[in-house]
Parts: structure tokens; C-alpha cells; sequence
């Protein structure tokens, strides 16, 4: 960006640009992502002169100043300005949803009835391979007291305890390696923190056999074995996964709608379809006193179709900038009626970063979601509560639009042979019992952090995924679980790799009732 653009604007503002912050802004900033920055610091702190110690006096704002920038541009200015900024847990929050932007605000608050639960913070340093061993070290840790805690799972020792023989042995590992026999057996290796032992798991014990071609590499699972220390044999396998005592019923009649992958700005957008559902919500189709019970919408990824996300996918572009197809569903969006609370977390399409958490999108191209009173916007995964009150825990909902479906149904035989893809369920019930979203490495892209965002530490009421495209609702353990379909009607590209989607299906659930129905608009 030109100075002399720079200091036409601080002047028009009123504002004074310290020197070595004109020639930093000048090198790494467009107009557009500037603009931003500079309103938020001006409505955050309500200086008129901008210098490098009033970032020095705000520590615990900067990350809220400049998250509408690249993290290399961001870590640029703080080395520039000599700060050093450790985000606690309580900072993070202070950040999220205390401080920064009028904006910012807008994006992470709390309408009535909504709270959000997840807030993941990224420590701001290069990842190398300690970081991994520590994030893997966490989740062993994390997912071994889920599985102590089990009735199942009595006085479990560690692998470096194991000696002579024994006939009952409990032990928590994480799957290192697992493989078929020549006699077609399952081998399987696991670890903990102090060593490597063999399992072996017989195919003459049916039910247990079973069990064992389900487990996914690098979860964590419970054994209970016979053997010595050279190797056990399997007798009991327990997965971390649980379930809820009951399904909660709300005392109020509300009902919560869910949707994903609108694939807004796609020549295949079926505009009329999702104005007729925008009809709907409204009150001005079909029965209209169950519409106007609606208190929550959801939208679990690919709000709109994006840019460069496949090859040749320009041909498939009705609106070919990111910002415009973030304006025209913010248009969309705002024909909803004003009492309905819409959040959105992020997909696979929306130009924020596939490493997972993902983070909510980027003000520079959804300012006009921004902009919107009763819009959340969520990281991907997410988990939030609704409608909790005082004598009401409310419902929680875990959101995970699904990145790491297609490798477990590649790799995972049931799921190959049921074609999970199709059955989206089928998947999520798959993670749900090893109670992590993404288990074995490689199967989604993400950050090895202070903590595994894809862990499912909290049981959720109800889990909700988009990214498969095909409509599908059950119940797994009392956990509602619903998958999103499409409104993007088959694109070539889709074709080529044989996907059968849905269309317009929006499941509506009856929070005091629990009833759940399928709403079609194709």
C-alpha cells in the first residue's frame, strides 16, 4: 500500500501513524486489510496518535487488531515492535469476546441462547517435532482417564509392569500398528509412555474380531488380555466412546434447523430452492406456526463455493470473487427474520486455511457477515450450547463439517463396503466411538497445539457434519446425529468421482419433543 495512501487516510480519520509503523504498513498491507486494522485500534482504544507503545500498553489486544491479516504478516509486526505475547486461556478469552473491533464483537458474542464453548488458541511459534510428540503425549493422557474411568476397565497397568504370565491383564495404549496374520488373525501393536506391546486378536472369537477391524490407528483404546510381556491375547476391547443417561428435552417449544454446504456463488446454486426455504423459515410457506418456532439455524460449512478449491473450477463460477459471493448470501441471509439466530462455521470453501482448527472466515471478503446482528461465526470444530436457562442445561452441539470422513471410509473396510459416503451416519457414528473426530494421522490436516481440538472431551447433545453432501439422521448412544445435504445441484467435477448427493433437505428438531423431520425444498 502507497504512504501517501496511508497518511491520506489517518488524516481523514484524524490520526497520527508513527513512522516505523507507516513503512511496515506500507510493506505488508493491501488498502482493504489497513482500513480494518486501523478502525479496530481507533474503536478499541480511542487514540489519536498510533505509535509502537500504545501496542505496548494493549499486550492483550493485539491478537483482536490484526486477525483480519496473513499470520506471517502478524508475526512480522510483533517482532518489529519488540512484543512477546503469551495468550492464556483467560487472555484468549479476554480477546474473543471482550476486546477488539465492534466487529470482532458481532462475530464472537453471545446472543441470547447461544454460548460458545470452544476457543482454540494456537501458540504463535513454528511447529517441529517435539510439538507433535507433546500433542500426541496429551492425547494418550486425556483419552486414558476417559477409558480408566470405565466399569469395564479394571486396575489397568502400564506396558513396562508386564511379566510373567497372566490370565487378566487391563491395559490403554495408542494403536501404533495394526495388521492381519498370515492365519488371519489381527495384530495389533499399541503403546503408551513407557513402551511397545503385541495384541493378538483371534478370528475364531467372532464379536471381539469385529471390534478389532474397527480400530483405527493412533486411537486410544482399552484391552483386557492374557499373555506375558512378549505378547497378549485380546479378550476385551474398550473404546473410549459413552453415552448420554438420557435425551434432554427443552421446556420451551423452539426448534433448531440445520444446513450445509450451500455452495453460494456456484453456476449449480439452487436459488430458487433456498429461497423457497427462506420463504419458509419466514412464515410465508407451508405450516407457518411450526416455522415461526424456529430459534436457531445452522450451517455447518461451505456457506458459499469459494475460489481455486479444485482444478478448472472457475468453469463452474457463477460469481468468480470470494467477497461477492460472501455479499450475496449475506443478502440471502438477511431476508431471515431477525428472532432467528444463525450460526455458521467454516468448510472446505470458504478461503480460510484446510489446517484444522479452522478459523472463523476472514473479515476482509464476509464483512457482510460480520455486519450481521444475529450472526455467529464459529472455528471449525466448534461446540456450543442452546437454550439453556435457569433450571436447564440446554442442548450442546458439536459441529465438525468433515474433512476426515473420506480417509476413514477408504480405509476402514465396513465403511468401504457400505459405501459410507452415502451414509454419512455411518461415519460419525465411527468417530463418535472412538470419540475423537479425525484419529489416525493424515486423516485431516491440523496443528498439533496445546491441546487435540479433534478430542471429543465433552459428550455433545446432538453432532452435525455437511461435507459429504448427503442428508442422514440418527441416534448414536442419545447423541442426535444429523448430516447436511447440498444446494448445489451435481457439478462435473462431483461426477468424475461418483457422488450421488441430496438436496434440500433440512432436518428440524423439536427441542422440547426431541421429534426430528425432514423439511425437502428440492
Amino acid at each position: 500500500m502507497d504512504t501517501k495512501e496511508i497518511l491520506k487516510f489517518c488524516l481523514e480519520k484524524g490520526l497520527l501513524l508513527d513512522k516505523d509503523l507507516l513503512t511496515f504498513f506500507s510493506e505488508e498491507l493491501d488498502s482493504d486489510s489497513f482500513k480494518i486494522i486501523i478502525e479496530k485500534i481507533k474503536q478499541a482504544t480511542g487514540q489519536k496518535i498510533i505509535t509502537k507503545e500504545l501496542f505496548e500498553e494493549n499486550k492483550e489486544r493485539v491478537e483482536s487488531f490484526f486477525s483480519g491479516i496473513s499470520k506471517e504478516s502478524r508475526e512480522k509486526l510483533k517482532i518489529r515492535l519488540g512484543l512477546t505475547i503469551e495468550i492464556s486461556k483467560e487472555i484468549e478469552k479476554r480477546v474473543q469476546i471482550n476486546e477488539g473491533s465492534a466487529k470482532m464483537k458481532r462475530a464472537e458474542k453471545e446472543l441470547e441462547g447461544v454460548k460458545i464453548l470452544s476457543m482454540h488458541c494456537l501458540p504463535g511459534k513454528k511447529f517441529d517435532v517435539e510439538d507433535f510428540v507433546n500433542f500426541y503425549r496429551t492425547r494418550f493422557n486425556e483419552m486414558k482417564r476417559v477409558i480408566q474411568e470405565k466399569p469395564a476397565m479394571d486396575n489397568p497397568i502400564s506396558i513396562d509392569k508386564l511379566n510373567g504370565a497372566k490370565q487378566g491383564v487391563s491395559i490403554i495404549g495408542m494403536v501404533f500398528d495394526k495388521k492381519t496374520t498370515k492365519n488371519k488373525n489381527i495384530l495389533i501393536e499399541v503403546e503408551d509412555l513407557t513402551g511397545k506391546i503385541k495384541i493378538l486378536v483371534n478370528q475364531g472369537k467372532e464379536e471381539l474380531f469385529k471390534k478389532a477391524e474397527e480400530i483405527a490407528l493412533d486411537s486410544v483404546i482399552g484391552f483386557k488380555c492374557s499373555g506375558n510381556k512378549d505378547i497378549l491375547f485380546a479378550n476385551e476391547i474398550i473404546f473410549p466412546e459413552t453415552s448420554l443417561l438420557e435425551r434432554k428435552k427443552s421446556p420451551n417449544e423452539e426448534h433448531a434447523v440445520f444446513i450445509s454446504d450451500v455452495h453460494y456463488g456456484s453456476k449449480n446454486f439452487m436459488k430458487e430452492n433456498f429461497d423457497r426455504f427462506i420463504d419458509f423459515m419466514n412464515g410465508n410457506l407451508g405450516n407457518s406456526q411450526e416455522a415461526l418456532k424456529i430459534k436457531y439455524l445452522f450451517i455447518v460449512g461451505d456457506l458459499v463455493t469459494g475460489i481455486g478449491n479444485y482444478p478448472h473450477q472457475e468453469r463452474d463460477l457463477a460469481i468468480k470473487d470470494l467477497e461477492d459471493q460472501f455479499t450475496g448470501i449475506s443478502e440471502f441471509l438477511g431476508k431471515l427474520r431477525k428472532d432467528l439466530k444463525i450460526i455458521i462455521s467454516p468448510g472446505n470453501h470458504e478461503g480460510v486455511r484446510l489446517m484444522e482448527p479452522q478459523p472463523l472466515y476472514d473479515e476482509k471478503y464476509a464483512w457482510a457477515l460480520y455486519d450481521m446482528d444475529n450472526v455467529i461465526l464459529t472455528e471449525n470444530p466448534a461446540m456450543l450450547n442452546i437454550g439453556a436457562e435457569k433450571d436447564f442445561s440446554g442442548f450442546n452441539v458439536l459441529l465438525y463439517h468433515g474433512f476426515s470422513f473420506p480417509f476413514f471410509v477408504d480405509n476402514v473396510p465396513r465403511l468401504t463396503k457400505e459405501r459410507a459416503m452415502n451414509s454419512p451416519d455411518k461415519i460419525m457414528e465411527y468417530l463418535l466411538k472412538h470419540r475423537h473426530l479425525a484419529p489416525t494421522h493424515g486423516s485431516a490436516q491440523y496443528f498439533p497445539g496445546l491441546k487435540d481440538i479433534h478430542f471429543i472431551k465433552d459428550i455433545p447433545d446432538i453432532f452435525v457434519s455437511g461435507h459429504t453432501h448427503k442428508s442422514a439422521i440418527t441416534y448414536h448412544n442419545n447423541i442426535l446425529v444429523i448430516s447436511g445435504s447440498s444446494w448445489e445441484t451435481l457439478t462435473p467435477y462431483q461426477e468424475k468421482f461418483g457422488n450421488t448427493p441430496d438436496h434440500c433437505k433440512v432436518p428440524l428438531l423439536n427441542l422440547k419433543t426431541r421429534e426430528v423431520k425432514i423439511l425437502d425444498f428440492e
